[in-house]
């Protein structure tokens, strides 16, 4: 969502270090731009993973993901973000041609719905998904895309889904689950060169340009 439907002007890492500075993480540390360069390096990635390679053990990285949560509530509920242009007009025509869209984040279920709430989304997309409703493993790992592909039963190929994001980790993770259209945007973390050499199949300007990559539905 953050980086292709979603643009929240980088409230990703302003919320880590919001975060951060609250579990102890002095800003302006070798220790706190480490993590941060970390934060950027992982966009995509459930971020409960990441929290749990950075503070190592299972009780830091749920009070670092619990301040995060907190902390980028906080940014939502203040008006930072904001549709990517057509974001929502894209989604309305993919639905409309008889497609199935599912938005998927690596955000915690709270933070994913706030966001919806946010932009009056609740109801849009025919599904949402964050890691724990697909086993608790985010980005890379396929387990998201499958699951809408379960969940749904919206096609009889996993070779007939469409993954699009704007990460690296988006482009593995849709590669891994075999989905035949992987579409890299540009509008997010990451640019042609690094989406591409993760798997891209396609790289498109926007979200607003994936109904036109795709074939007429039957």
């Amino acid at each position: 969502m953050a980086g292709t439907t979603v643009a929240d002007g980088g409230l990703v890492e302003r919320a880590f270090e919001l975060a951060a500075e609250r579990i102890g993480v002095e800003p302006g540390t070798a220790e706190h731009e480490a993590k941060l360069q970390y934060v950027r390096d992982t966009m995509g990635e459930s971020k409960i993973s990441v929290f749990r390679h950075l503070f190592g053990t299972e009780e830091m990285a749920q009070r670092a993901n619990s301040a995060f949560e907190d902390a980028y509530g906080e940014l939502v509920d203040g008006g930072l973000i904001a549709p990517v242009p057509g974001a929502r007009r894209t989604i309305e025509k993919l639905r409309a041609d008889g497609r199935t869209v599912v938005l998927t984040t690596g955000f915690a279920r709270v933070t994913q719905d706030a966001i919806l709430d946010a932009l009056g989304w609740q109801g849009l997309a025919d599904l949402t998904l964050c890691p724990a409703d697909a086993g608790g493993r985010g980005r890379p790992h396929p387990d998201m895309v499958l699951a809408a592909f379960l969940r749904t039963g919206a096609a009889d190929d996993v070779r007939d889904v469409v993954v699009a994001g704007d990460t690296a980790y988006d482009m593995l993770c849709g590669r891994r689950s075999g989905a035949g259209t992987v579409a890299g945007v540009l509008t997010g973390a990451h640019d042609r060169a690094t989406l591409t050499g993760h798997g891209a199949t396609h790289v498109i300007e926007s979200i607003a340009d994936l109904p036109s990559l795709l074939p007429e539905s039957a």
